[in-house]
């Protein structure tokens, strides 16, 4: 009996040792001689049961890891990755936009966006490093003057691809040849939330080609904001996407960055907004690690090519993608919760909520007026993880 890796699932040589099962965004950490037998599972020949452990296979097979087929997948060459890891990539391929949202980070579109040479160069490292989730942003990402042909890259490589989308453009044809494992779309409330934010009619557009994703055997996943307009629409928000079986719901407070910069009159306080957070479930995208605050995996490919620890933080980017990602990498510093004021004062929740958004922290600490002696990171509270968990009672300024 042979056996024989699944061509969803991809082996990865992190801070441990792991095996990604790419359709269902699994991570499984593995001991070596598992990952060495694994290996063998990869080739064309597969792996015989003498070098593996019977509950061991049973497992994988029960998984959906290995088959008892052979799988023809072309394989990358599994290397140490760095560390921290890179293993979440937020990519916006342009900053073009069809629509003008009151809450977007990105401000007001430049027309940026980035070639494809410059594409299949982030995708090859990405790759590489051993990533995991490619996340495909804007502006609108259908909007890339070239999406076609960065499209047809995306099948061949060994992570999970998303398309972030205000479902906008979403229509069959483009379903049809979509190389992504799922599609997260941005639902601002019901009608009357989502239309205030983002324009008369894009409610009834998003839901509808939300639906159509489904029928074409799409994953789906949604985002919110929480903003003065949807409070009361939460609870619908919630029958419905249940009623559509989506698998993931980010909901996340306002960020005075973009647009918001400039009219800040949507947001509400933390002590109101930040019982909200409590309505989104899934796994979320910026996964971290004990000891350290949201994003320790995570970096951001901005329309110009700049690349920053995040999108919130384009004014200070650590390099450009002239540079190689691996090399600007290497710069991207992680947060430690214990250079925050969360882990001085002790906060019982700090590894649960890692200090919140460290940005967001930021920027409403010197809204406050408050003397932290704020680092380059801040080591403020995000007052909306704290009023979330209970930890601050009444709230500060958005």
């Amino acid at each position: 009996m042979r056996y024989y890796l699944a061509e969803h699932a991809a082996l990865k040589c992190l801070e441990s040792l792991s095996v990604y099962d790419i359709r269902r965004d699994e991570l499984y950490e593995v001991d070596e001689d598992a990952f060495v037998w694994l290996q063998e599972c990869a080739t064309p020949e597969g792996g015989g049961p003498q070098n593996s452990e019977a509950d061991f296979v049973e497992y994988c097979l029960s998984e959906g890891l290995l088959l008892y087929e052979k799988v023809n997948a072309r394989r990358p060459v599994v290397i140490k990755s760095p560390v921290p890891s890179l293993r979440y990539l937020e990519l916006q391929i342009t900053d073009k936009c069809n629509l003008k949202c009151r809450h977007c980070y990105v401000g007001k579109p430049q027309n940026k966006e980035i070639s494809i040479p410059d594409l299949k160069r982030l995708l090859d490292e990405f790759e590489t490093m051993q990533g995991l989730r490619l996340m495909i942003t804007g502006g609108e990402p259908l909007m890339h003057s070239d999406f076609d042909r960065f499209n047809k890259l995306l099948p061949g490589y060994a992570f999970r691809k998303i398309l972030f989308t205000n479902g906008m453009l979403i229509n069959e044809k483009i379903l049809q040849s979509l190389g992504v494992d799922e599609i997260q779309f941005s639902v601002d409330g019901m009608e009357h939330g989502h239309d205030f934010l983002r324009g008369p009619g894009s409610f009834k557009r998003v839901i509808q080609a939300m639906k159509k994703a489904l029928e074409s055997g799409f994953k789906i996943s949604a985002a919110t904001m929480i903003h003065k307009e949807n409070l009361n629409e939460f609870e619908e928000m919630k029958v419905l996407f249940n009623s559509l079986c989506i698998s993931d719901w980010t909901v996340d407070a306002p960020t005075p960055a973009g647009s918001l910069k400039d009219d800040s009159s949507i947001c509400v306080p933390p002590d109101i907004g930040g019982k909200f957070l409590g309505y989104g479930f899934g796994g979320g995208m910026h996964g971290s690690s004990e000891g350290y605050g949201c994003g320790l995996h995570l970096a951001s490919v901005l329309a110009n090519g700049d690349i920053a620890k995040c999108a919130f933080y384009s004014a200070n980017p650590a390099g450009n993608i002239r540079e190689g990602l691996t090399a600007v990498w290497s710069r991207v510093r992680p947060v430690s919760l214990r250079a925050l004021k969360c882990y001085s004062v002790s906060c019982p929740v700090i590894e649960e909520c890692r200090g919140g958004c460290r940005y967001r922290a930021s920027v409403m600490d010197e809204a406050n007026d408050f003397s932290s002696g704020n680092d380059s990171d801040g080591n403020a509270c995000d007052f909306y993880k704290c009023c979330y968990y209970g930890i601050m009672k009444t709230g500060m300024k958005p």
